[in-house]
Order: C-alpha cells, then structure tokens, then sequence
C-alpha cells in the first residue's frame, strides 16, 4: 500500500527504489556533561538545556557504536531533568522579551500570504538529490562545492515558496515549508563543515582526503549563523578541542 501511495509502484511485479536516508545525527546541539547548552567552547546559555539526538556531548565522536544512542539517551536524559531541576529550584523565571512570540507568528503568516511560484516539495526534492548525490558519506572538494552551490540556490529560491493550504489547523502544508526552511540551514551547515574538514574520520570519507589527520582536526566543528549586510545569512566555523583521558585514537581496522 506504501508503495504504491508515496511511489505509485506496484510491488508485487514491479522493483522497489532504495534509497539512502538518515540513520542517525552525530552532530546537534553542543552540551556540556550536565546537558547545559554551550554558547562557544566554554560559556553556557543559562537555562537552557538538550538531551537526545538533539544534542552533542560529544560522546560519540565521528562514528556512533551501535546501541550506544539508547544508552545516550537514557544516561543524558535523565543528567538533563536532574540539571534543570536543579537550576529551576535555585534560579528566578527570567524576563523574557516584550513579544517572544513574534518571529515565530512572523514566520508562520509570511508563509501562508506568499503568492510565490515556488513549491515545496519541488524545492525538497531538489535538495535531497544533490545532498544524496554530493554530500553522501563518500565526499570530494568538487561534490561538496556542487552541493553547496545548489543548496544556496534552492535557499534564495524559498525566499519565494508558497503553499495551497492557507488554514491554520493542522496544515501540513504549512508543517513541511517550515521543516524545509531548516533543512536547508543544515544542508548549508553539513555541507561547509564537511568543505573545511580535509580528512576522512568517521562517517565523513573525503576520497581527496582518505586518511584521518589528528594534527589539524582532532576537534570537533562548531557552526554559528552569521547575518549578513544584505540580509541573508551565512554559516560560521569554529572548533572545540577533543579531550583525550582514558582512550586514545586509534585507526579502526577490520
């Protein structure tokens, strides 16, 4: 029934397209120990925490182990209600802004009044084919600049996306665009980490790259949004250290 829905393939006489997705995000948010969320490599945003997949302690590095993000999440989830517990009980409600809830609203009506020739699952598409096809595990600097070059592209055009549900309750139309507009972020984010890490380390194998170089990237990446003069936005790079105890790295061999 799957198939033949979302594919229009029949599969009792007709083969099934495969295709590479998600397994699992290594990256997220970056966290200390106790889950607190890190403003850079040292400074914490107090009262603000993350645990999960979406989160980084880092304590899987390049490559996650298999089971090991069950155990991740039971270990720093229960680290997080401990944590903001904690600081709950000893800290005040903080001010928060005059209209907190306006760039959201913003966002939300901006999306549902455009008249813009885009669509989304046109602009979707689009970028899942170049991030599967330049940005897949196996990476040059040639694919990863085609990636990013297309991701740009497909990021000025949802400047023009509109969608045909203009209802405000559960509008999946209005859902998918949001999604949209942050997984072009990451793709942008993914793409440009993966440009400036000449290496191969993990689940990022550079073929002009094909050996791990603990000289200059045994470091985590640490990606900001930068705003630009012109109104866009752009990503910017910094590292964080990798603290060595009790393991050192090895190559892995098979």
């Amino acid at each position: 029934e799957f198939a033949r829905t979302y594919l229009g393939v029949d599969p009792v006489t007709e083969l099934v397209p495969v295709f590479p997705t998600a397994h699992y995000a290594m990256g997220g948010i970056p966290t200390d120990i106790d889950t607190r969320v890190l403003r850079d490599n040292e400074h914490v945003i107090p009262g603000l925490f993350a645990a999960g997949e979406a989160a980084c302690v880092s304590v899987h590095g390049a490559n996650r182990l298999g089971t090991n993000s069950l155990l991740d999440i039971n270990v720093f989830g229960r680290r997080a209600g401990i944590a903001a517990a904690e600081y709950a009980n000893n800290h005040d409600l903080v001010e928060l802004p005059a209209d907190p809830q306006g760039q959201t609203i913003a966002l939300v009506e901006q999306l549902r009044s455009s008249t813009g020739g885009e669509r989304v699952a046109t602009l979707r598409r689009a970028m899942q084919e170049t991030m599967d096809l330049n940005a897949q595990v196996y990476r040059t600097e040639a694919t990863l600049k085609q990636a990013l070059n297309d991701v740009q592209e497909l990021k000025r055009r949802f400047a023009n996306v509109s969608i045909q549900d203009k209802g405000v309750r559960y509008n999946t139309d209005l859902m998918e665009a949001i999604e949209l507009g942050f997984l072009l972020d990451l793709a942008e984010l993914v793409v440009v980490g993966a440009l400036e890490r000449k290496e191969s380390r993990g689940g990022h194998a550079r073929e002009d790259y094909p050996n791990r170089d603990d000289v200059n990237f045994m470091r985590h990446t640490m990606a900001y949004r930068r705003s630009e003069a012109d109104g866009s936005a752009s990503v910017r790079l910094d590292y964080k250290p990798v603290s060595v105890t009790r393991y050192q790295p090895m190559e892995r061999k098979y």
